[in-house]
Protein backbone atom coordinates (compact mmCIF):
# COMPACT_ATOMS: atom_id res chain seq x y z
CA UNK A 1 0.00 0.00 0.00
CA UNK A 2 1.27 3.44 -0.81
CA UNK A 3 0.95 4.66 2.80
CA UNK A 4 0.81 1.30 4.49
CA UNK A 5 4.11 0.15 3.02
CA UNK A 6 5.82 3.16 4.51
CA UNK A 7 4.67 2.00 7.95
CA UNK A 8 6.19 -1.46 7.78
CA UNK A 9 9.03 -2.22 10.13
CA UNK A 10 11.37 -4.68 8.43
CA UNK A 11 11.69 -6.64 11.67
CA UNK A 12 7.95 -7.28 11.57
CA UNK A 13 7.71 -8.55 8.00
CA UNK A 14 6.42 -12.07 7.73
CA UNK A 15 8.59 -14.46 5.73
CA UNK A 16 7.07 -16.76 3.12
CA UNK A 17 6.33 -20.27 4.40
CA UNK A 18 7.54 -23.10 2.19
CA UNK A 19 7.61 -25.83 4.80
CA UNK A 20 6.47 -29.24 3.65
CA UNK A 21 5.63 -30.47 7.13
CA UNK A 22 2.16 -31.39 8.36
CA UNK A 23 2.07 -28.40 10.69
CA UNK A 24 2.50 -25.94 7.81
CA UNK A 25 -0.77 -24.19 8.64
CA UNK A 26 0.00 -23.78 12.32
CA UNK A 27 3.71 -22.92 12.19
CA UNK A 28 4.66 -19.58 13.64
CA UNK A 29 5.61 -17.39 10.65
CA UNK A 30 9.32 -16.97 10.08
CA UNK A 31 10.73 -13.54 10.88
CA UNK A 32 13.41 -11.68 12.77
CA UNK A 33 11.14 -11.08 15.74
CA UNK A 34 8.38 -13.23 17.16
CA UNK A 35 6.80 -14.37 20.40
CA UNK A 36 6.31 -11.72 23.04
CA UNK A 37 7.51 -8.95 20.74
CA UNK A 38 4.48 -9.61 18.53
CA UNK A 39 2.06 -9.42 21.47
CA UNK A 40 2.07 -5.65 21.23
CA UNK A 41 0.03 -3.14 19.24
CA UNK A 42 3.01 -2.61 16.94
CA UNK A 43 3.54 -6.34 16.53
CA UNK A 44 -0.10 -7.03 15.63
CA UNK A 45 -0.15 -4.15 13.15
CA UNK A 46 3.00 -5.57 11.55
CA UNK A 47 1.44 -9.04 11.29
CA UNK A 48 -1.62 -7.52 9.62
CA UNK A 49 0.59 -5.75 7.08
CA UNK A 50 2.26 -9.07 6.40
CA UNK A 51 -1.17 -10.53 5.65
CA UNK A 52 -1.93 -7.76 3.16
CA UNK A 53 1.48 -8.29 1.57
CA UNK A 54 0.52 -11.76 0.32
CA UNK A 55 -2.22 -10.28 -1.87
CA UNK A 56 0.37 -9.75 -4.60
CA UNK A 57 1.53 -13.37 -4.43
CA UNK A 58 5.17 -14.18 -3.90
CA UNK A 59 6.73 -13.33 -7.24
CA UNK A 60 5.61 -16.48 -9.06
CA UNK A 61 3.36 -15.04 -11.74
CA UNK A 62 1.76 -18.40 -12.64
CA UNK A 63 0.33 -18.85 -9.16
CA UNK A 64 -0.23 -15.18 -8.35
CA UNK A 65 -3.21 -14.51 -6.13
CA UNK A 66 -3.51 -11.13 -7.83
CA UNK A 67 -4.28 -11.99 -11.45
CA UNK A 68 -5.68 -15.40 -12.37
CA UNK A 69 -4.27 -15.27 -15.88
CA UNK A 70 -3.63 -19.04 -15.99
CA UNK A 71 -6.89 -20.16 -14.42
CA UNK A 72 -9.25 -17.45 -15.61
CA UNK A 73 -7.92 -16.24 -18.98
CA UNK A 74 -5.58 -18.86 -20.47
CA UNK A 75 -8.07 -21.60 -19.59
CA UNK A 76 -10.82 -19.76 -21.47
CA UNK A 77 -11.40 -18.48 -24.99
CA UNK A 78 -9.74 -15.15 -24.10
CA UNK A 79 -6.06 -16.05 -24.24
CA UNK A 80 -3.34 -18.52 -25.15
CA UNK A 81 -0.44 -19.70 -23.03
CA UNK A 82 1.94 -18.28 -25.61
CA UNK A 83 5.72 -18.65 -25.34
CA UNK A 84 6.83 -21.61 -27.49
CA UNK A 85 5.63 -25.17 -28.05
CA UNK A 86 5.19 -27.06 -24.81
CA UNK A 87 7.33 -24.64 -22.79
CA UNK A 88 6.53 -25.02 -20.00
CA UNK A 89 4.73 -28.35 -20.26
CA UNK A 90 2.80 -27.73 -17.05
CA UNK A 91 1.01 -24.71 -18.52
CA UNK A 92 0.48 -26.48 -21.82
CA UNK A 93 -1.38 -29.26 -20.00
CA UNK A 94 -3.62 -26.72 -18.29
CA UNK A 95 -4.38 -24.91 -21.54
CA UNK A 96 -5.27 -28.22 -23.23
CA UNK A 97 -7.50 -29.30 -20.29
CA UNK A 98 -5.31 -32.27 -19.39
CA UNK A 99 -4.02 -31.23 -15.94
CA UNK A 100 -1.63 -33.34 -13.86
CA UNK A 101 -1.90 -33.28 -10.06
CA UNK A 102 1.88 -33.27 -9.64
CA UNK A 103 2.14 -30.01 -11.60
CA UNK A 104 4.04 -27.50 -9.48
CA UNK A 105 1.62 -24.71 -10.43
CA UNK A 106 -1.04 -26.27 -8.20
CA UNK A 107 1.27 -26.68 -5.22
CA UNK A 108 2.57 -23.15 -5.63
CA UNK A 109 -0.93 -21.69 -5.74
CA UNK A 110 -1.84 -23.76 -2.68
CA UNK A 111 1.10 -22.27 -0.78
CA UNK A 112 0.17 -18.74 -1.81
CA UNK A 113 -3.43 -19.19 -0.62
CA UNK A 114 -2.71 -20.96 2.64
CA UNK A 115 0.29 -18.83 3.51
CA UNK A 116 -2.15 -15.91 3.32
CA UNK A 117 -4.64 -17.83 5.47
CA UNK A 118 -1.94 -18.61 8.02
CA UNK A 119 -0.91 -14.96 8.19
CA UNK A 120 -4.53 -13.89 8.78
CA UNK A 121 -5.01 -16.46 11.53
CA UNK A 122 -1.70 -15.58 13.15
CA UNK A 123 -2.80 -11.94 13.22
CA UNK A 124 -6.06 -12.93 14.92
CA UNK A 125 -4.28 -15.11 17.48
CA UNK A 126 -1.75 -12.46 18.44
CA UNK A 127 -4.51 -9.85 18.52
CA UNK A 128 -6.37 -11.89 21.12
CA UNK A 129 -3.24 -12.46 23.20
CA UNK A 130 -2.37 -8.78 23.01
CA UNK A 131 -5.83 -7.81 24.23
CA UNK A 132 -5.40 -10.11 27.20
CA UNK A 133 -2.04 -8.57 28.07
CA UNK A 134 -0.86 -5.36 29.76
CA UNK A 135 -0.68 -3.24 26.58
CA UNK A 136 -3.92 -3.79 24.67
CA UNK A 137 -5.03 -2.06 21.48
CA UNK A 138 -8.03 0.25 21.72
CA UNK A 139 -11.31 -1.60 21.38
CA UNK A 140 -12.29 0.20 18.17
CA UNK A 141 -8.97 -0.48 16.46
CA UNK A 142 -8.93 -4.08 17.69
CA UNK A 143 -12.32 -4.66 16.09
CA UNK A 144 -11.06 -3.14 12.83
CA UNK A 145 -7.98 -5.36 12.85
CA UNK A 146 -10.14 -8.44 13.35
CA UNK A 147 -12.40 -7.35 10.48
CA UNK A 148 -9.46 -6.68 8.16
CA UNK A 149 -7.88 -10.04 8.97
CA UNK A 150 -11.15 -11.92 8.42
CA UNK A 151 -11.69 -10.18 5.08
CA UNK A 152 -8.22 -11.26 4.01
CA UNK A 153 -8.78 -14.78 5.33
CA UNK A 154 -11.92 -14.98 3.20
CA UNK A 155 -10.04 -13.63 0.17
CA UNK A 156 -7.30 -16.27 0.32
CA UNK A 157 -9.86 -19.06 0.77
CA UNK A 158 -11.85 -17.64 -2.16
CA UNK A 159 -8.75 -17.84 -4.34
CA UNK A 160 -8.47 -21.50 -3.34
CA UNK A 161 -12.09 -22.57 -3.77
CA UNK A 162 -12.46 -21.14 -7.27
CA UNK A 163 -9.69 -23.53 -8.31
CA UNK A 164 -10.39 -26.65 -6.24
CA UNK A 165 -14.08 -26.50 -5.28
CA UNK A 166 -13.67 -28.57 -2.08
CA UNK A 167 -11.18 -26.98 0.29
CA UNK A 168 -10.30 -26.97 4.00
CA UNK A 169 -11.48 -23.69 5.54
CA UNK A 170 -8.83 -22.92 8.12
CA UNK A 171 -9.66 -20.70 11.09
CA UNK A 172 -7.73 -20.28 14.33
CA UNK A 173 -7.44 -23.36 16.51
CA UNK A 174 -9.63 -21.72 19.12
CA UNK A 175 -12.38 -21.07 16.56
CA UNK A 176 -12.26 -24.61 15.18
CA UNK A 177 -11.40 -26.65 18.26
CA UNK A 178 -8.94 -28.66 16.19
CA UNK A 179 -5.56 -28.33 14.54
CA UNK A 180 -5.49 -26.80 11.05
CA UNK A 181 -3.78 -29.81 9.50
CA UNK A 182 -6.71 -31.97 10.66
CA UNK A 183 -9.36 -30.01 8.73
CA UNK A 184 -10.73 -31.93 5.73
CA UNK A 185 -11.64 -30.43 2.37
CA UNK A 186 -15.31 -31.32 2.66
CA UNK A 187 -17.00 -28.13 1.44
CA UNK A 188 -16.62 -25.24 -0.96
CA UNK A 189 -16.11 -22.93 1.99
CA UNK A 190 -18.78 -20.47 0.84
CA UNK A 191 -20.60 -20.28 4.19
CA UNK A 192 -17.38 -19.53 6.05
CA UNK A 193 -16.30 -16.96 3.44
CA UNK A 194 -19.66 -15.22 3.76
CA UNK A 195 -19.46 -15.23 7.57
CA UNK A 196 -15.99 -13.66 7.57
CA UNK A 197 -17.11 -11.04 5.05
CA UNK A 198 -20.24 -10.23 7.01
CA UNK A 199 -18.08 -9.65 10.07
CA UNK A 200 -16.03 -7.22 7.98
CA UNK A 201 -19.17 -5.45 6.74
CA UNK A 202 -20.50 -5.12 10.30
CA UNK A 203 -17.26 -3.82 11.79
CA UNK A 204 -15.59 -1.65 9.17
CA UNK A 205 -16.41 1.95 8.30
CA UNK A 206 -17.02 3.43 4.87
CA UNK A 207 -13.45 4.74 4.81
CA UNK A 208 -10.22 2.71 5.13
CA UNK A 209 -8.95 2.06 8.65
CA UNK A 210 -6.38 4.57 9.87
CA UNK A 211 -7.01 6.57 6.70
CA UNK A 212 -4.62 4.32 4.80
CA UNK A 213 -5.45 3.89 1.13
CA UNK A 214 -5.27 0.21 0.30
CA UNK A 215 -6.82 -1.17 3.47
CA UNK A 216 -10.20 -2.84 3.14
CA UNK A 217 -13.33 -0.97 4.18
CA UNK A 218 -17.06 -1.67 4.31
CA UNK A 219 -17.45 -1.06 0.56
CA UNK A 220 -14.75 -3.57 -0.30
CA UNK A 221 -16.38 -6.16 1.94
CA UNK A 222 -19.79 -5.58 0.32
CA UNK A 223 -18.32 -5.87 -3.18
CA UNK A 224 -16.52 -9.07 -2.25
CA UNK A 225 -19.61 -10.61 -0.64
CA UNK A 226 -21.64 -9.71 -3.74
CA UNK A 227 -19.03 -11.46 -5.89
CA UNK A 228 -19.24 -14.54 -3.68
CA UNK A 229 -23.02 -14.66 -4.13
CA UNK A 230 -22.69 -14.16 -7.89
CA UNK A 231 -20.28 -17.11 -8.04
CA UNK A 232 -22.97 -19.25 -6.41
CA UNK A 233 -25.75 -17.80 -8.59
CA UNK A 234 -27.39 -16.42 -5.46
CA UNK A 235 -28.66 -13.36 -7.25
CA UNK A 236 -31.24 -12.22 -4.71
CA UNK A 237 -28.54 -12.16 -2.01
CA UNK A 238 -26.16 -10.19 -4.22
CA UNK A 239 -28.73 -7.61 -5.32
CA UNK A 240 -28.98 -5.42 -2.15
CA UNK A 241 -25.20 -5.34 -1.80
CA UNK A 242 -24.78 -4.22 -5.39
CA UNK A 243 -27.51 -1.59 -5.01
CA UNK A 244 -25.81 -0.19 -1.91
CA UNK A 245 -22.55 0.22 -3.81
CA UNK A 246 -24.21 1.74 -6.88
CA UNK A 247 -25.83 4.31 -4.59
CA UNK A 248 -22.52 4.87 -2.82
CA UNK A 249 -19.65 7.30 -3.47
CA UNK A 250 -18.19 5.67 -6.59
CA UNK A 251 -18.14 6.99 -10.16
CA UNK A 252 -16.80 5.48 -13.37
CA UNK A 253 -13.37 6.83 -14.19
CA UNK A 254 -13.35 9.18 -17.17
CA UNK A 255 -11.06 7.03 -19.29
CA UNK A 256 -11.24 3.24 -19.65
CA UNK A 257 -7.47 2.97 -19.31
CA UNK A 258 -7.47 4.99 -16.08
CA UNK A 259 -8.12 1.65 -14.37
CA UNK A 260 -4.73 0.35 -15.55
CA UNK A 261 -2.77 3.59 -15.52
CA UNK A 262 -0.24 3.59 -12.67
CA UNK A 263 -0.51 7.37 -12.46
CA UNK A 264 -4.28 7.21 -11.79
CA UNK A 265 -4.52 4.53 -9.14
CA UNK A 266 -7.18 4.42 -6.40
CA UNK A 267 -9.44 6.49 -8.63
CA UNK A 268 -13.15 7.25 -8.30
CA UNK A 269 -14.11 3.84 -9.71
CA UNK A 270 -11.88 1.75 -7.46
CA UNK A 271 -13.52 -0.16 -4.62
CA UNK A 272 -10.59 -2.34 -3.62
CA UNK A 273 -7.23 -2.60 -5.26
CA UNK A 274 -4.02 -4.36 -4.39
CA UNK A 275 -1.34 -1.79 -3.82
CA UNK A 276 2.17 -2.00 -5.22
CA UNK A 277 5.15 0.18 -4.48
CA UNK A 278 8.89 0.56 -4.85
CA UNK A 279 11.13 1.13 -1.89
CA UNK A 280 13.61 3.96 -1.62
CA UNK A 281 16.22 1.36 -2.58
CA UNK A 282 14.58 0.92 -5.97
CA UNK A 283 13.18 -2.57 -5.52
CA UNK A 284 9.54 -3.61 -5.19
CA UNK A 285 8.34 -4.06 -1.62
CA UNK A 286 4.96 -5.24 -2.79
CA UNK A 287 5.23 -5.50 -6.54
CA UNK A 288 2.98 -6.30 -9.44
CA UNK A 289 4.72 -9.30 -11.03
CA UNK A 290 2.93 -9.18 -14.38
CA UNK A 291 5.84 -8.02 -16.51
CA UNK A 292 6.54 -11.42 -18.16
CA UNK A 293 3.29 -11.02 -20.07
CA UNK A 294 4.97 -8.43 -22.29
CA UNK A 295 6.35 -8.90 -25.80
CA UNK A 296 9.90 -9.89 -26.66
CA UNK A 297 10.75 -6.29 -27.64
CA UNK A 298 13.64 -6.33 -30.12
CA UNK A 299 14.55 -2.64 -29.98
CA UNK A 300 15.60 -2.17 -26.37
CA UNK A 301 13.93 -0.36 -23.50
CA UNK A 302 13.08 -2.00 -20.18
CA UNK A 303 9.30 -1.96 -19.96
CA UNK A 304 8.02 -4.27 -22.66
CA UNK A 305 10.75 -6.90 -22.31
CA UNK A 306 9.09 -10.25 -21.63
CA UNK A 307 8.90 -13.97 -22.19
CA UNK A 308 5.97 -14.08 -24.58
CA UNK A 309 3.36 -15.64 -22.28
CA UNK A 310 -0.33 -14.77 -22.05
CA UNK A 311 -1.35 -13.84 -25.59
CA UNK A 312 -4.91 -12.77 -26.52
CA UNK A 313 -6.84 -15.19 -28.71
CA UNK A 314 -8.13 -14.56 -32.18
CA UNK A 315 -11.59 -15.25 -30.78
CA UNK A 316 -11.24 -12.38 -28.31
CA UNK A 317 -10.02 -10.02 -31.04
CA UNK A 318 -13.06 -10.88 -33.19
CA UNK A 319 -15.39 -10.12 -30.28
CA UNK A 320 -14.44 -6.42 -30.42
CA UNK A 321 -15.91 -5.86 -33.89
CA UNK A 322 -18.95 -3.63 -34.13
CA UNK A 323 -21.73 -3.07 -36.63
CA UNK A 324 -23.25 0.40 -36.49
CA UNK A 325 -21.35 0.80 -33.25
CA UNK A 326 -22.89 -2.20 -31.50
CA UNK A 327 -21.38 -5.61 -30.67
CA UNK A 328 -22.16 -8.70 -32.72
CA UNK A 329 -23.75 -10.93 -30.09
CA UNK A 330 -23.57 -14.27 -31.90
CA UNK A 331 -20.13 -15.62 -32.68
CA UNK A 332 -21.27 -17.20 -35.94
CA UNK A 333 -22.30 -13.76 -37.21
CA UNK A 334 -18.88 -12.18 -36.66
CA UNK A 335 -16.55 -11.61 -39.56
CA UNK A 336 -12.98 -12.85 -39.67
CA UNK A 337 -10.62 -9.97 -38.89
CA UNK A 338 -7.24 -9.68 -40.56
CA UNK A 339 -4.26 -10.58 -38.36
CA UNK A 340 -0.61 -11.00 -39.31
CA UNK A 341 -0.57 -14.68 -38.32
CA UNK A 342 2.13 -16.32 -40.47
CA UNK A 343 3.19 -12.98 -42.02
CA UNK A 344 6.71 -11.77 -41.23
CA UNK A 345 7.29 -8.16 -40.26
CA UNK A 346 9.17 -7.61 -43.54
CA UNK A 347 6.12 -8.66 -45.56
CA UNK A 348 3.26 -6.31 -46.35
CA UNK A 349 0.26 -6.52 -44.05
CA UNK A 350 -2.78 -4.25 -43.93
CA UNK A 351 -4.51 -4.26 -40.51
CA UNK A 352 -8.26 -4.70 -40.52
CA UNK A 353 -10.32 -1.61 -41.22
CA UNK A 354 -13.45 -3.22 -39.78
CA UNK A 355 -15.14 -0.99 -37.16
CA UNK A 356 -13.91 -1.91 -33.69
CA UNK A 357 -14.76 -1.15 -30.08
CA UNK A 358 -11.99 1.26 -28.95
CA UNK A 359 -11.31 -0.86 -25.86
CA UNK A 360 -9.64 -3.40 -28.15
CA UNK A 361 -6.44 -1.42 -28.50
CA UNK A 362 -6.22 -0.68 -24.78
CA UNK A 363 -6.44 -4.46 -24.25
CA UNK A 364 -4.65 -6.16 -27.15
CA UNK A 365 -1.24 -5.33 -28.59
CA UNK A 366 -1.29 -5.89 -32.36
CA UNK A 367 0.75 -5.01 -35.42
CA UNK A 368 0.64 -1.42 -36.61
CA UNK A 369 -0.70 -0.01 -33.30
CA UNK A 370 1.21 2.04 -30.75
CA UNK A 371 2.26 0.06 -27.69
CA UNK A 372 1.69 2.34 -24.70
CA UNK A 373 4.07 4.95 -26.06
CA UNK A 374 6.97 2.49 -26.36
CA UNK A 375 6.70 2.20 -30.12
CA UNK A 376 4.61 0.79 -32.94
CA UNK A 377 4.22 -2.97 -32.76
CA UNK A 378 5.99 -4.12 -35.92
CA UNK A 379 4.79 -7.71 -36.04
CA UNK A 380 6.41 -11.12 -35.86
CA UNK A 381 9.76 -9.87 -34.56
CA UNK A 382 7.96 -8.90 -31.34
CA UNK A 383 6.46 -12.36 -30.80
CA UNK A 384 8.43 -15.33 -29.52
CA UNK A 385 6.37 -18.03 -31.23
CA UNK A 386 3.35 -16.89 -33.31
CA UNK A 387 2.48 -20.48 -34.25
CA UNK A 388 1.90 -21.25 -30.56
CA UNK A 389 0.41 -18.05 -29.25
CA UNK A 390 -0.67 -16.06 -32.29
CA UNK A 391 0.61 -12.62 -33.29
CA UNK A 392 -0.87 -10.47 -30.47
CA UNK A 393 0.02 -9.73 -26.84
CA UNK A 394 -1.78 -8.47 -23.75
CA UNK A 395 -1.51 -4.76 -23.13
CA UNK A 396 -3.00 -3.92 -19.73
CA UNK A 397 0.01 -5.09 -17.74
CA UNK A 398 2.75 -2.94 -19.22
CA UNK A 399 3.21 0.59 -18.01
CA UNK A 400 2.73 3.60 -20.19
CA UNK A 401 6.07 4.98 -21.35
CA UNK A 402 5.30 8.17 -19.45
CA UNK A 403 5.15 6.13 -16.22
CA UNK A 404 8.43 4.26 -16.66
CA UNK A 405 9.66 5.52 -13.29
CA UNK A 406 7.28 2.93 -11.79
CA UNK A 407 9.26 0.09 -13.33
CA UNK A 408 11.55 -2.21 -11.42
CA UNK A 409 14.52 -3.94 -13.01
CA UNK A 410 13.93 -5.27 -16.51
CA UNK A 411 10.20 -4.70 -16.47
CA UNK A 412 9.17 -7.98 -14.85
CA UNK A 413 7.80 -6.13 -11.83
CA UNK A 414 6.40 -2.69 -11.32
CA UNK A 415 4.61 -0.40 -8.92
CA UNK A 416 1.34 -0.77 -10.84
CA UNK A 417 -1.66 -1.48 -8.63
CA UNK A 418 -4.27 -4.09 -9.47
CA UNK A 419 -8.00 -3.42 -9.07
CA UNK A 420 -9.82 -6.36 -7.52
CA UNK A 421 -13.24 -4.69 -7.45
CA UNK A 422 -14.36 -1.57 -9.30
CA UNK A 423 -17.67 0.05 -10.09
CA UNK A 424 -17.84 -1.42 -13.60
CA UNK A 425 -17.91 -4.92 -12.04
CA UNK A 426 -20.80 -3.88 -9.85
CA UNK A 427 -22.83 -2.32 -12.68
CA UNK A 428 -22.53 -5.34 -14.94
CA UNK A 429 -23.26 -7.86 -12.18
CA UNK A 430 -26.36 -5.83 -11.37
CA UNK A 431 -27.28 -5.85 -15.07
CA UNK A 432 -27.10 -9.66 -14.97
CA UNK A 433 -29.64 -9.72 -12.17
CA UNK A 434 -31.95 -7.33 -14.01
CA UNK A 435 -31.93 -9.68 -17.00
CA UNK A 436 -32.80 -12.72 -14.88
CA UNK A 437 -35.68 -10.71 -13.37
CA UNK A 438 -36.93 -9.77 -16.87
CA UNK A 439 -36.00 -6.12 -16.29
CA UNK A 440 -34.39 -5.73 -19.68
CA UNK A 441 -34.51 -1.96 -19.99
CA UNK A 442 -32.89 -1.52 -16.57
CA UNK A 443 -30.11 -3.85 -17.70
CA UNK A 444 -29.71 -1.84 -20.90
CA UNK A 445 -29.26 1.39 -18.96
CA UNK A 446 -26.45 -0.13 -16.85
CA UNK A 447 -24.70 -1.60 -19.89
CA UNK A 448 -24.96 1.78 -21.59
CA UNK A 449 -23.15 3.42 -18.67
CA UNK A 450 -20.18 1.16 -19.42
CA UNK A 451 -20.43 1.79 -23.15
CA UNK A 452 -20.78 5.55 -22.64
CA UNK A 453 -17.48 5.57 -20.78
CA UNK A 454 -15.85 3.54 -23.55
CA UNK A 455 -17.29 5.94 -26.13
CA UNK A 456 -15.87 8.94 -24.26
CA UNK A 457 -12.49 7.30 -23.76
CA UNK A 458 -9.56 8.74 -25.68
CA UNK A 459 -8.77 6.23 -28.43
CA UNK A 460 -5.28 4.93 -29.09
CA UNK A 461 -3.77 7.42 -31.52
CA UNK A 462 -1.28 7.10 -34.38
CA UNK A 463 -2.54 5.94 -37.80
CA UNK A 464 0.35 4.11 -39.45
CA UNK A 465 0.65 4.63 -43.19
CA UNK A 466 3.27 2.00 -43.94
CA UNK A 467 2.60 -1.75 -44.11
CA UNK A 468 6.10 -3.26 -44.13
CA UNK A 469 8.25 -3.12 -40.99
CA UNK A 470 11.85 -3.94 -41.80
CA UNK A 471 12.56 -1.34 -39.09
CA UNK A 472 10.38 0.64 -36.70
CA UNK A 473 8.34 3.21 -38.63
CA UNK A 474 9.51 6.81 -38.50
CA UNK A 475 7.20 9.66 -37.51
CA UNK A 476 6.71 10.57 -41.15
CA UNK A 477 4.85 7.25 -41.52
CA UNK A 478 2.62 7.86 -38.49
CA UNK A 479 -0.19 10.39 -38.30
CA UNK A 480 -0.38 11.02 -34.56
CA UNK A 481 -3.45 13.23 -35.01
CA UNK A 482 -5.55 10.28 -36.21
CA UNK A 483 -6.96 7.30 -34.26
CA UNK A 484 -4.87 4.17 -34.79
CA UNK A 485 -7.81 2.17 -36.21
CA UNK A 486 -11.45 2.46 -37.26
CA UNK A 487 -13.14 2.80 -33.88
CA UNK A 488 -16.93 2.91 -33.63
CA UNK A 489 -18.98 2.36 -30.49
CA UNK A 490 -22.58 3.35 -29.78
CA UNK A 491 -25.09 2.89 -26.98
CA UNK A 492 -27.95 0.42 -27.19
CA UNK A 493 -30.97 2.52 -28.22
CA UNK A 494 -34.38 2.31 -26.60
CA UNK A 495 -36.16 -0.75 -27.96
CA UNK A 496 -32.88 -2.40 -29.02
CA UNK A 497 -33.35 -5.95 -30.25
CA UNK A 498 -30.46 -7.05 -28.03
CA UNK A 499 -32.68 -6.40 -25.00
CA UNK A 500 -35.94 -7.75 -26.39
CA UNK A 501 -35.73 -11.23 -24.83
CA UNK A 502 -33.97 -12.85 -21.88
CA UNK A 503 -31.75 -14.95 -24.16
CA UNK A 504 -30.58 -11.94 -26.16
CA UNK A 505 -30.16 -9.71 -23.11
CA UNK A 506 -28.03 -12.37 -21.43
CA UNK A 507 -25.76 -12.42 -24.46
CA UNK A 508 -25.49 -8.64 -24.48
CA UNK A 509 -24.61 -8.36 -20.79
CA UNK A 510 -22.20 -11.28 -20.86
CA UNK A 511 -20.44 -9.98 -23.96
CA UNK A 512 -20.10 -6.55 -22.35
CA UNK A 513 -18.38 -8.18 -19.40
CA UNK A 514 -15.97 -9.91 -21.76
CA UNK A 515 -15.13 -6.69 -23.60
CA UNK A 516 -14.73 -4.67 -20.41
CA UNK A 517 -12.69 -7.19 -18.39
CA UNK A 518 -10.87 -9.16 -21.11
CA UNK A 519 -7.56 -10.75 -20.02
CA UNK A 520 -8.25 -9.90 -16.36
CA UNK A 521 -8.53 -13.50 -15.18
CA UNK A 522 -12.34 -13.64 -14.96
CA UNK A 523 -13.58 -15.24 -18.17
CA UNK A 524 -13.32 -18.95 -17.28
CA UNK A 525 -15.02 -18.45 -13.93
CA UNK A 526 -17.81 -16.51 -15.61
CA UNK A 527 -18.37 -19.23 -18.20
CA UNK A 528 -18.49 -21.81 -15.41
CA UNK A 529 -20.99 -19.94 -13.25
CA UNK A 530 -23.19 -19.27 -16.28
CA UNK A 531 -23.19 -23.00 -17.05
CA UNK A 532 -21.96 -22.53 -20.63
CA UNK A 533 -18.27 -23.45 -20.34
CA UNK A 534 -18.71 -26.77 -22.16
CA UNK A 535 -20.48 -25.24 -25.14
CA UNK A 536 -18.31 -22.12 -25.46
CA UNK A 537 -14.92 -23.72 -24.94
CA UNK A 538 -15.40 -26.69 -27.24
CA UNK A 539 -16.71 -24.38 -29.94
CA UNK A 540 -13.63 -22.23 -29.35
CA UNK A 541 -11.31 -25.23 -29.70
CA UNK A 542 -13.00 -26.35 -32.91
CA UNK A 543 -12.48 -22.94 -34.47
CA UNK A 544 -9.02 -22.31 -33.01
CA UNK A 545 -7.39 -25.46 -34.44
CA UNK A 546 -7.92 -23.96 -37.90
CA UNK A 547 -5.78 -20.99 -36.79
CA UNK A 548 -3.03 -22.75 -34.81
CA UNK A 549 -2.59 -26.47 -34.19
CA UNK A 550 -1.68 -26.24 -30.50
CA UNK A 551 -5.18 -27.31 -29.40
CA UNK A 552 -5.41 -30.25 -31.80
CA UNK A 553 -7.29 -33.12 -30.09
CA UNK A 554 -7.96 -31.01 -26.99
CA UNK A 555 -11.42 -31.24 -25.40
CA UNK A 556 -13.16 -29.56 -22.48
CA UNK A 557 -15.23 -31.93 -20.32
CA UNK A 558 -17.42 -29.95 -17.92
CA UNK A 559 -17.60 -32.90 -15.50
CA UNK A 560 -13.81 -33.05 -15.26
CA UNK A 561 -12.35 -29.69 -16.21
CA UNK A 562 -14.63 -27.34 -14.28
CA UNK A 563 -12.06 -27.42 -11.44
CA UNK A 564 -8.42 -28.42 -11.09
CA UNK A 565 -6.81 -31.27 -9.13
CA UNK A 566 -5.53 -30.72 -5.62
CA UNK A 567 -1.72 -30.72 -5.54
CA UNK A 568 -0.45 -34.26 -5.22
CA UNK A 569 2.25 -33.28 -2.75
CA UNK A 570 -0.28 -31.76 -0.38
CA UNK A 571 -2.35 -34.93 -0.49
CA UNK A 572 0.76 -36.88 0.53
CA UNK A 573 1.46 -34.49 3.40
CA UNK A 574 -2.13 -34.66 4.71
CA UNK A 575 -2.89 -38.25 3.80
CA UNK A 576 -6.27 -39.35 5.10
CA UNK A 577 -7.37 -35.75 5.65
CA UNK A 578 -7.55 -34.23 2.18
CA UNK A 579 -9.32 -36.05 -0.65
CA UNK A 580 -8.66 -35.61 -4.34
CA UNK A 581 -11.46 -34.44 -6.63
CA UNK A 582 -13.08 -37.68 -7.87
CA UNK A 583 -12.54 -36.51 -11.46
CA UNK A 584 -8.77 -36.86 -10.98
CA UNK A 585 -8.52 -40.04 -8.90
Amino acid sequence: MKRIINLILITLLIGSLYSCKEDFLSNQPAGKTAGDVMKTPEGVEGLLIGTYDKLSGDGNWNASSMLDWVWGSMSSDDAYKGESGSSPLSLSNIERYSPIASDRNYSHRWRVCYDGVNRANTTLEFLQETQEGDNPISDDRAMEIEAEAKFLRAYYHFKATILWEKIPYIKTEEEMGMKPEEVPNDSEGWDEIEADLQFAIDNLDDTPPKGDVGRVDKWAAKAFKARVHMMQNELSEARPLLDDIINGPFELADHYYDNYNSAKENNSESIFEIQASKTEFGGPLQANHLGPMGPVWPYGGPAPTGWGFFQPSKDLFKAYQTVEGLPVLDKEDREELATDMGISNSEEFHPTDHPLDPRVDWTIMRRGIDYMGWGIHTGSDWIRSPSTGGPMMTKKYTLLKENEEHLFGGGFASAQNWQVFRLSHILLWRAEIHVENNEFDEARHLVNQIRQRAQNTDPVMGRVTTYVFRAPPSDENIDWDQPAANYDIELYPEGADAFSTKEKARKAVRLEQRLEFATEGLRFFDLRRWGIADEVLNDFIEDDVTYRNFMQDAHFDAEVNDYWPLPEGQLDIQEGVLEQDPAFR
